[in-house]
């Protein structure tokens, strides 16, 4: 596990940004961390990273937004409101990612239905309201060298 301390914002969406240049097609992203936290924020850099020119919203509504303006289409999912796996399954949206990036706000709720590849990113707001991300690579991600990003 690698923990970086982000003490603003602006360094959440810095890191998300310099990890874009890990992503490959068909890369997972699973977001777990309380309301607040920074995982908008985060997609927001990793889309940024990705050259994605539109500003990347909470998807908490709509469920999934699209972004394809970037090097690679990023799809941002957020399963809070959902109540099971099976209606996961029914956004489809690892054929929706396919050749692209896709994260997924609350994604310890459907962690079960990932694949094995992928990278879990938990945020945890501290007193000072800095936050700390713990990243947890699993599969080919255990592969990268993830620390040269930090």
């Amino acid at each position: 596990m690698i923990e970086i301390s982000c003490p603003g914002e602006a360094d959440t969406r810095a890191f998300a940004g310099r990890l874009a240049s890990a992503l490959r097609p068909d890369d997972v992203i699973l977001l777990a961390g309380g309301l607040g936290s920074g995982k908008t924020v985060f997609a927001g850099g990793l889309a940024a990273g990705l050259g994605v020119e539109e500003q990347v919203v909470s998807p908490s509504f709509v469920l999934v937004r699209q972004y394809r303006s970037g090097f690679m289409p990023l799809i941002h999912v957020d399963v809070y409101r959902l109540g099971t796996i099976n209606e996961f399954d029914d956004l489809d949206v690892f054929e929706m990612a396919r050749g692209g990036v896709l994260v997924i706000e609350w994604g310890n709720a459907v962690e079960p239905a990932l694949p094995d590849s992928h990278l879990r990113v938990e945020f945890e707001v501290r007193d000072d309201d800095a936050r700390m991300l713990r990243l947890a690579p699993s599969g080919s991600w255990a592969e990268r060298d993830l620390k040269a990003v930090v």
